[in-house]
């Protein structure tokens, strides 16, 4: 059982990585241009039924539902993400074509083939890449559309450093390829996919996040535990400044087989 040390630790560490990263899962102009770039690859569709995974305080959900014109669903765990994605639908407009609901993806009560697309931005994880293209499925309609955001390798032989360190924080990590065989593997049609470019991760992620880090090492000088969550963040973006030509990520659009 943990110690009551141990789970304050845990605790604080979820709260500092919340204040650290909540904003930005609201989603740059930059990073919701890349959410336009996949969703243009869909055939026009009719008032269609997204769920969007992992969805935080919802910028992707709102720009789904801004370029669909159909009912999104936003799904995620913590319930004050969603509150502030509920505050941010009705200032934006689309509230009536948004829902949230607080649910684990382990767990969702989705009748099966009942959604015409599943969105996913940095989320799959979470189960795994293999794990979820097997789960999801069941809720997609035949010929229903799968879109996902993942960490990638840029290249094979990424060096021994950031390989081990992205194996435990990330371990479905792989190549754009190794994505698109295991979907084809899994009952999908590739529609398409597209790398980030690497500018986008420093710029429109790094810098900001590091500025916010700096805000919260003053914030919280004196607890030692957020202190130590920081320096791992710390630690994520100095690798990534010294290891960028290796990592990055990958959109895929898939379709659903018939099957």
């Amino acid at each position: 059982m943990m110690n009551q040390a141990g789970s304050r630790r845990e605790t604080v560490e979820t709260d500092i990585l919340r204040e650290l990263h909540g904003e930005m899962s609201r989603g740059s102009p930059v990073r919701l241009g890349f959410t336009r770039k996949a969703f243009q690859m869909l055939p026009e569709l009719d008032n269609p039924r997204i769920l969007d995974l992992g969805c935080g305080q919802g910028g992707p959900t709102l720009e789904l539902a801004r370029l669909s014109g159909g009912q999104v669903t936003g799904l995620d765990i913590d319930q004050s993400a969603l509150y502030e994605l509920t505050r941010q639908a009705g200032q934006e407009g689309p509230s009536d074509h948004v829902q949230v609901v607080c649910g684990s993806m382990f767990d969702m009560e989705f009748a099966g083939e009942s959604l015409d697309v599943i969105w996913s931005e940095g989320s799959m994880w979470v189960l795994g890449f293999e794990r979820a293209l097997e789960e999801w499925r069941r809720f997609i309609r035949p010929r229903g559309f799968l879109a996902v955001h993942e960490m990638a390798w840029l290249r094979p032989g990424p060096p021994s450093e950031i390989r081990s360190c992205w194996q435990l924080a990330y371990p479905g990590i792989r190549t754009a390829s190794e994505y698109v065989e295991q979907v084809l593997e899994h009952g999908y049609d590739l529609i398409g996919h597209f790398v980030l470019p690497e500018e986008f991760w420093w710029v429109d992620y790094y810098v900001p996040m590091l500025a916010r880090l700096g805000e919260l090492r003053r914030k919280y000088s004196r607890d030692q535990a957020a202190q130590r969550a920081l320096d791992q963040e710390q630690r994520a973006a100095d690798l990534y400044s010294k290891h960028s030509r290796w990592y990055g990520s990958v959109f895929l659009v898939m379709q659903r087989g018939e099957g």
